[in-house]
């Protein structure tokens, strides 16, 4: 940039081509329009950085924009001094902003843009519409782009007139804004010692930089810090999550470009996630970082693993980020690979080793941070002979007479393999593909595959040696430590991924989707393998299939820690999106179906194979999409498969056995005892869900439904899930259009009868729900399954359930008319249900009888063997409560003489203290009463003396003397029974007994009273008083004797002077 006052530089700056503002390999995430050089706008903004949320196809975009302005002629006094572009963009008024024009300036040194300026102050690590509209305007149009030399040259062919009046000029035009710094330099210069006077030359803004110089792109790292600050302490609101994404995309782009900035990038984002508050609050309550950060996180780890991994990278840059990693490493904040700050075990990792004591050691391990594999992958390098010829030639093989026998660089084709640590092997793919080789990536991926293949085809030799003592002993040690899928390298995801893009179909518009946000569908082709071998058949399509399959059914135990488990079930639905995107033509059926033969066979490695390890990561959510892959084309391959996967052998109490007769019912409270599994509910969702899926598609065929439903018995533990099979079940067998499927009705209805065996002995809130659901569906199954359940009810429901719910259902006229019964049948059901009615009643007397009653009312003889029932239970288990209830029932049904003798024995039940006015009970007394005086004075006299006995309240009993008083007894009106029509006395049996009681209850309440009265309750009690006045009335000699307890009371009371007071006011 320094001007040495010689000429010679001219040149370079007087070409367009050369000096030609080129696109930044940070470009837009859109390619320019045919035949132009990728324009400079930047990264693309983050969803919502400068996109108007209505912004039709990504017309909000700076790009867009820029193209937009450019077409409408925005653009003008272009000029490039050397290396330096300058122009004006003019915005165009809108209906809230005056037309406003910006000055843009821009430097580039060998097609790169190295410093942008603009007049909008664009507060952004994107470039603004405006510098993109001139960045076009000279790709575009460089015909009308005036050139001249840099201004060192242009000012070394002045003499000393032309530069006084060229300085005196421009200070002129600018004096405002120079002037100070123009007298400044003038010092300066004249100073003979100052330092400006120490250099040769002078710095030229518009003269290129030295062909040593570091050239890149112009990056406002002061922006990318703010933003990634700000996107986190938004904390994952307001689409952070998604920005953040956006800028891991545009590194991953940069580094695709090779674009020197991507690392530089990475490790200004990388600082702001260290310096985040949060992190250090997280380890001192020790608890896990959230979902969505640590998915950042991963990222972030996975993103420095390619860095650290280019190919072409200089030692010292990478000696530099190894620095720098483990100083982040080192940091007590920094978060840990298995997601959380070491409450729990490490996750395992590199272990290849086949053991299952695998827990013994967790403790010893060593720390390992997010940054532990980008650390560990510092140490690899391309240097090896074979692996370079791998990903330089597409027909590296072994020669032919080299192929038999074993090799460790190549299969018995001559192809070669590449025998490393898989996810470290996949992880040197994602490198290649990230840095801009797609070739090279493709490749190696084969390679690998090759090796998988060969893997593959080892173990299943291995295991038919095995096979004999595996099946014997029902379960095996060997598994794979650590799996692929949820690994924190995505191993699988990465080569599916580097293969598919080799054979996608890119849509003519595809620009306008990518920007719009809901993208379609992406669509393949298949793109024959390139390879020494003539005509191998295989495409890259397949080949991403079967290596998908491979990884989704590797035999691997569960990890250890909340977040892997989780990640393990959110990897898998990934990988499992992607593949849908698949359309299975006949090469790829072929291959998916192959595939699954070799997992079905592959014993202990696979985790579809007979013997698995019991804590292997379940395959329901693998086999569910294997499934309905496969059923249109091999449905006995899909069912072989699916019902092999519907195992959970961690939840199985004993080694599991190949006998499906005897199911195991387990409560699926088990996670106490393997607290490893923290996702254990998700996974027994996934497992419902696959045989949801097999009753759906197995519907009407009676032989595939019953293994589907010996699968379900044998390997669901949860009550829950079975009842939602059963439901799902009952719910396809009666669509709303259409006949019923009597093959799945049975279905639901065995699931339904299972779940009321398992849940009829434990809690379960849903109980009474699943008690009225079996009964609609053995409803829709006809009246046989009706009869069935109602004999064999002791083993699916309590006798409360049986009658309350059960029979007074079948009972019901809708179920009579919804079966359209005739009258045997409606005989022969009803029969039953008064069989179960008193089944229940001898059973549970307190809470079944009365329901029993209901039910017997049109069977004379079982009427009364329930009322015996009743009598019977009455004097040991019955509750007062029950009794009152069933005696109004009698009363209600025209048995009143049974009623009274049912409340007869509910007041013996009965103990009404003093003070007890309100109680519940209250209304029964004053019934059962009303009922004894109805029937006559034989009735009341036999209940007064219980009532005595029971009751202590006096204005309860008060209440009963007076209503006794009001008319005349045995106004029912029993046939048979002479009525006087006189009104009773209380001064002759039975109301004296109930005159005195109720005297005697006012006095011995009086005193309980006043021994902890206080003054607010005074006039409370002179009530009280007035009320016992009136009942003593009622005696002979009532006023004698009130007068004497008021006497009484003056006496024993007269320390409370001012009740005794209010007392003499109101009663002399």
């Amino acid at each position: 940039m320094y001007s040495s006052f010689q000429p010679g530089r001219a040149a370079a700056a007087a070409s367009p081509a050369s000096a030609a503002a080129g696109g930044p390999s940070a470009a837009a995430a859109v390619p320019a329009p045919a035949g132009e050089e990728s324009p400079a706008a930047g990264p693309p903004p983050p969803a919502a950085a400068a996109a108007p949320a209505a912004a039709p196809q990504g017309e909000g975009l700076p790009f867009r924009r820029g193209i937009r302005l450019l077409e409408t002629g925005a653009v003008d006094n272009v000029l490039q001094v050397g290396f330096h572009l300058s122009g004006t963009v003019t915005e165009p008024a809108t209906a809230t902003e005056p037309e406003m024009t910006y000055k843009v300036a821009i430097s580039f040194d060998r097609c790169k843009i190295t410093s942008v300026t603009c007049g909008c102050g664009n507060k952004d690590i994107f470039y603004c519409a405006h510098v993109v509209a001139l960045s076009l305007y000279r790709i575009r149009k460089p015909d009308q782009v005036k050139l001249r030399l840099p201004i060192s040259e242009t000012l070394f062919q002045m003499n000393r007139d032309q530069l006084q009046k060229f300085v005196q000029y421009l200070i002129t035009a600018h004096h405002t804004e120079v002037l100070p710094t123009a007298q400044k330099l003038a010092d300066e210069i004249l100073s003979s010692n100052s330092e400006i006077n120490q250099v040769h030359g002078a710095p030229d803004p518009t003269a290129g930089a030295s062909i040593d110089d570091e050239n890149c792109w112009h990056l406002d790292e002061e922006q990318v810090r703010e933003q990634v600050k700000l996107f986190l302490s938004q904390g994952g609101y307001y689409g952070s999550g998604k920005q953040l994404n956006s800028m891991f995309a545009k590194v991953r782009e940069m580094l695709r470009m090779r674009d020197s900035n991507g690392a530089r990038m990475l490790t200004l984002i990388t600082e702001q996630f260290m310096a985040d508050p949060r992190l250090s609050l997280w380890r001192q309550q020790g608890t896990g970082i959230t979902e969505k950060c640590r998915q950042l996180w991963d990222e972030l780890g996975a993103l420095w693993v390619c860095v650290v991994l280019n190919p072409h990278c200089k030692l010292e840059e990478k000696s530099c980020w190894l620095r720098q990693l483990r100083k982040w490493g080192e940091m007590d904040v920094c978060p840990l690979e298995d997601g959380n700050y070491g409450n729990e075990l490490p996750n395992i990792t590199n272990a290849l080793t086949q053991s299952s004591g695998h827990s013994q050691d967790s403790l010893a391990r060593p720390r390992r941070t997010v940054f532990t594999r980008a650390i560990e992958g510092c140490d690899l390098h391309w240097q090896d002979s074979h692996l370079q010829r791998i990903i330089s030639s597409d027909f590296y093989m072994s020669p032919s007479y080299q192929r038999e026998g074993e090799s460790l660089l190549f299969n018995s084709q001559g192809q070669p393999l590449w025998l490393e640590h898989v996810p470290t092997a996949c992880a040197r793919v994602d490198a290649l593909r990230s840095h801009g080789y797609p070739r090279e990536a493709l490749r190696l991926t084969v390679a690998i595959i090759n090796t998988l293949r060969l893997q593959q085809q080892r173990q299943l030799e291995i295991y038919k040696h095995q096979k004999k003592e595996l099946l014997q002993r029902g379960a095996t040690t060997i598994t794979n430590l650590e799996g692929w899928v949820g690994h924190p390298l995505n191993p699988i995801g990465c080569l599916f991924l580097t293969l598919t893009e080799a054979c996608r179909l890119e849509e003519e518009n595809c620009l306008e989707i990518s920007d719009a946000g809901d993208s379609k569908p992406p669509v393949y082709q298949h793109v024959p393998v390139a390879t020494g071998s003539q005509d191998s058949g295989e495409s890259y399509l397949s080949l991403a299939l079967e290596v998908a399959l491979m990884g989704m059914g590797q035999q691997r135990v569960m990890p250890e820690g909340l977040y892997a488990q989780d990640k393990v079930c959110r990897n898998e639905e990934q990988i499992i999106a992607r593949l849908q995107d698949l359309e299975l033509d006949p090469v790829l059926v072929q291959t998916l179906r192959k595939q699954c033969v070799l997992l079905l066979e592959g014993g202990p490695f696979s985790g579809l194979g007979e013997v698995i390890h019991r804590e292997s990561v379940p395959m329901h959510t693998f086999a569910k999409y294997l499934f309905s892959a496969l059923l249109p084309h091999d449905a006995d391959l899909a069912y072989k498969l699916a019902l092999r996967a519907m195992r959970l052998p961690v939840l199985e109490t004993t080694a599991p056995s190949g006998d499906v007769t005897h199911p195991h019912h387990l409560v699926s409270v088990v996670p106490s005892r393997y607290p490893r599994w923290f996702t254990l509910g998700h996974l027994e969702s996934q497992q419902c869900e696959l045989a949801s899926t097999m009753l759906t598609a197995a519907k009407g065929d009676m032989l595939r439904l019953r293994t589907v439903l010996e699968a379900i018995q044998k390997n669901i533990h949860s009550s829950s899930l079975i009842f939602k099979l059963a439901q799902d079940a009952f719910k396809i067998a009666t669509p709303a259009d259409s006949n019923s499927d009597t093959t799945l009705l049975n279905v639901a209805l065995e699931l339904g009868l299972q779940v009321m065996r398992m849940t009829l002995s434990t809690l379960n809130w849903r109980r009474r729900e699943m008690v009225r659901w079996l009964v609609t569906c053995a409803t829709e199954v006809g009246v046989r399954a009706l009869v069935s359940i109602l004999q064999s009810w002791y083993s699916l429901f309590t006798p409360t359930e049986a009658t309350s719910i059960v029979a007074a259902t079948v009972m019901s006229h809708n179920t009579i008319l919804r079966l359209s019964l005739d009258y045997p049948q409606r005989e022969e059901l009803a029969s039953c249900a008064r069989t179960l009615a008193l089944q229940c009643a001898m059973k549970d007397p307190q809470n079944c009888a009365l329901s029993a009653l209901t039910l017997c009312e049109k069977d004379h003889i079982a009427f009364e063997t329930a009322y015996q029932i009743v009598i019977d239970a009455a004097s040991t288990g019955m509750t007062y409560t029950q009794l009152f209830t069933i005696a109004r029932y009698m009363e209600h049904r025209g048995y009143p003489l049974r009623a009274f003798k049912l409340a007869s024995l509910a007041m013996t039940h009965l103990n009404l203290a003093y003070n007890q006015d309100t109680h519940p009970a209250i209304n029964d007394v004053l019934w059962a009463c009303a009922l004894s005086h109805s029937l006559g004075k034989n009735e009341l006299a036999a209940i007064i003396p219980l009532v005595v006995k029971s009751v202590h309240c006096a204005t309860v009993l008060s209440d009963i003397l007076r209503r006794c008083t009001m008319t005349a007894p045995g106004l029912a009106g029993i046939p048979g029974r002479r009525n006087s029509g006189k009104l009773m006395s209380t001064d002759k049996a039975p109301l004296r007994q109930l005159l005195d009681a109720t005297i005697s209850a006012y006095i011995n309440t009086t005193h309980s009273r006043l021994t902890h009265i206080s003054p607010r309750h005074y006039g409370e009690f002179i009530e009280f008083l007035s009320k016992a006045r009136e009942t003593f009335l009622l005696a002979q000699d009532g006023h004698i004797q009130f007068a004497q307890f008021i006497d009484n009371l003056k006496q024993i009371y007269k320390g409370k002077k001012k009740l005794m007071l209010l007392v003499r006011e109101r009663f002399g």
